[in-house]
């Protein structure tokens, strides 16, 4: 715990510092010095599908629907993604793309609710003890709740609350740092609702069963502090005073000042045993779970001199910032512009009837004074300074140049994916380079690079099944026709050996028959030339059997096998590298496998027609089915089984947002096992009763 000497926060817990760092003007006296208010309902909410990291949500509502206030208006689409709820109770006006938050002013699809101004809650599942409720219960709610994180990108909530499999949750941290300039939405959550904050905190221990729960906070929020040690008396929850330093409130860099671990590049805190969560996200947990609100509103900040009342609002999700700002005296005239976020990580708003989201903490609206534009950009002077500063410990100007000529696989090498985007390098460079800008552009094109790349593997995979299917084909009727052919010889060397044969007994009649000819040996030759016309036709059908070319069959076999075997490979490092290709990737293999299976079934299938074909009689199929290959059949299962354990294992070694796609794998290849141990059994059981 942390204790005070002559008025100075101190911790007994060693701190540890990262690499780099900045000391901005704070500026949080403009709104941290009055309690939250509570925004007005407004008379339009517009309502993004995408406020969160992973897929949209689906809209479940239908233009015209009446809903309630806290009514599901989209469900979560897969593990990673988060519900979508009404705000207040009215009526769905319309579905369509609107301006949303986000550094381009692009527009994404939104649902448009018109308030009735009732504001009537939809019944609720509350509950007021959470430990007579299950983990995977709280993880329900929580899911159900559409909470998302609300100091980062909003990554979804409840896939946090899921241990990690490959070993237990050694520290569970509370991020209540908050070091951007300009914001307090945390710090005033903290002082007013910090009951709220640590019982939040407290569900969360309760289904991860950490080893310590840890609350770091900067000591520029002497108030929070205390107001937090208040609330976690009698818990095992520590308060961890940290000095302040932008960006302390950087996932990875708290960590390592509260616990000395580094998350390695390309890995998560889950990876390293720690979870991490924002105060924020915390409070809406509670409401969550004690009273089953879902997330419909946050706390923001709004600040700047343009802003005549400052100060932090509950606002509900939804709300246009035009019409926010102008409940709290906004002067479009003294600002130069709206920023979404604080002044270093933030982003200019290109539409200013942008909606709050679940990730909105900030609305700034400085003046020229206040926040100035940057100077236009000049050479760089190759100082170093932005080496220093960069708290990730990256190369900002090797990777200033690598995003600038365009060279990203340079850049993704470098490391780019870890830059936190932070804008200590922009803050410090004297040349007024901007090289965030330059670092979110080719995050960007890498990102759609990467997805250019899967349209291609995957046209190139359906290119490739199509070719497989077109040569197959085209094998099929080449056996058919060569089956034909030969069946055509057969027949027509039988009927010239039947015509050979006809003469020879006309000429063994004596002198002293009637050359006359009799009626009724007439009728009884004709009706002997249609039994052989019938029973030549019957032989030709017999012949016909389906000669296969058993080695364009096997060469299309071992095709498929080997694409197998490189897409398994690949699904193997998309597992430690890239795992949002895991599902895309499990999918391909999945498609591949049947195909691999449909190849082979076609080889056996003709090889045992040819095997039938060799005998010395000819019968046809329908009398007599080739006997079941029980080394074949035994070798399939053998293979089903063994990729059903390599399964089993990557679902217990596998991320949490990766869990739900391999359960549904794992499923599949159980079905596969079985069908192919049931096949074996029966063609063991026929072969007893042939012998029987």
């Amino acid at each position: 715990m942390s204790a005070s000497i002559k008025g100075k926060l101190i911790n007994t817990r060693t701190l540890s510092d990262f690499h780099g760092g900045i000391h901005p003007n704070e500026m949080k006296s403009l709104s941290n010095l009055t309690p939250i208010t509570k925004a007005a309902i407004p008379p339009k909410l517009i309502l993004p599908l995408q406020q969160h990291i992973g897929k949209a949500s689906q809209v479940i509502v239908e233009v015209g629907q009446h809903v309630l206030k806290g009514e599901k208006l989209a469900d979560a689409d897969g593990m990673i993604s988060v519900a979508l709820h009404a705000p207040t109770s009215g009526v769905i006006d319309n579905i369509l793309d609107h301006p949303i938050a986000h550094p381009s002013g692009q527009t994404d699809l939104c649902i448009i609710l018109t308030p009735d101004g009732k504001d009537e809650w939809c019944e609720l599942d509350a509950c007021e003890h959470y430990e007579h409720l299950s983990v995977i219960k709280i993880q329900s709610k929580v899911r159900e709740a559409g909470v998302a994180g609300m100091g980062g990108a909003g990554f979804p909530t409840e896939v946090k609350l899921h241990p990690p499999h490959h070993d237990k949750v050694a520290t569970l941290i509370l991020n209540a740092v908050e070091c951007e300039p300009y914001i307090t939405a945390d710090d005033r959550l903290m002082r007013e609702r910090a009951s709220e904050v640590v019982q939040g905190m407290e569900i969360m221990a309760y289904a991860l069963q950490p080893g310590e729960c840890l609350i770091g906070i900067e000591d520029n929020k002497p108030e929070a502090i205390t107001a937090l040690r208040e609330a976690v008396k009698d818990t095992r929850i520590e308060i961890c005073v940290i000095p302040t330093k932008y960006p302390s409130g950087g996932e990875k860099q708290l960590i390592k000042i509260l616990t000395d671990k580094e998350v390695p590049s390309g890995k998560i805190p889950a990876d390293i045993g720690v979870m991490c969560q924002n105060v924020g996200t915390a409070a809406a947990i509670y409401r969550a779970v004690r009273f089953g609100e879902p997330l419909i509103s946050r706390v923001t900040t709004l600040t700047g001199e343009g802003i005549q009342q400052r100060g932090n609002v509950e606002v509900l999700l939804g709300t246009p910032i035009d019409w926010l700002l102008s409940q709290y005296g906004y002067q479009a005239e003294k600002t130069e512009r709206l920023i979404m976020g604080g002044p270093m990580m933030g982003f200019t708003l290109n539409h200013a009837n942008t909606p709050i989201v679940k990730t909105t903490n900030c609305i700034l609206a400085p003046s020229a004074n206040d926040l100035p534009l940057p100077p236009p950009a000049q050479a760089c002077i190759r100082c170093g300074l932005c080496a220093e500063a960069c708290p990730a410990t990256l190369l900002p100007q090797q990777l200033y140049w690598f995003s600038r000529a365009q060279e990203y696989d340079k850049a993704e090498h470098h490391n780019l994916l870890d830059c936190i985007e932070c804008g200590a390098c922009s803050y410090v460079c004297p040349s007024s380079i901007p090289l965030v800008q330059y670092y979110r552009h080719a995050k960007g094109e890498i990102k759609q690079l990467k997805q250019d790349q899967q349209k291609s593997d995957q046209a190139r995979e359906r290119f490739e099944a199509r070719q497989f299917r077109l040569e197959r084909e085209q094998a099929e009727k080449d056996a058919k026709r060569k089956a034909r052919a030969e069946a055509a010889a057969k027949a027509q060397a039988a009927k010239k050996a039947a015509e050979a044969a006809q003469p020879a007994d006309v000429n063994q009649k004596t002198d002293s028959e009637s050359p006359i000819t009799d009626p009724v040996d007439t009728k009884k030759a004709s009706i002997q030339a249609a039994l052989e016309r019938s029973q030549a036709k019957k032989s030709v059908q017999a012949i016909e059997i389906e000669v296969p070319d058993l080695d364009a069959l096997k060469t299309a076999w071992d095709k498929t096998q080997s694409k197998l075997e490189k897409m398994h490979d690949a699904l193997d490092n998309a597992k430690e590298n890239n795992p949002e290709q895991v599902e895309k990737l499990t999918r391909a293999v999945e498609k591949n496998q049947m195909r691999v299976n449909q190849a082979k079934q076609a080889w056996e299938k003709a090889s045992a027609s040819q095997s039938l074909e060799a005998q010395p009689s000819i019968v046809p199929e329908a009398e007599k089915a080739p006997a079941p290959d029980i080394d074949a059949l035994k070798t399939t299962f053998e293979k089903s089984l063994a990729k059903l354990e390599k399964m089993q294992d990557a679902l217990n070694n596998a991320q949490p947002e990766q869990v739900e796609k391999l359960t549904r794998a794992v499923d599949k290849n159980k079905v596969r096992v079985q069908s192919a141990e049931q096949a074996l059994k029966d063609a063991k059981q026929s072969i007893q009763d042939g012998e029987l």
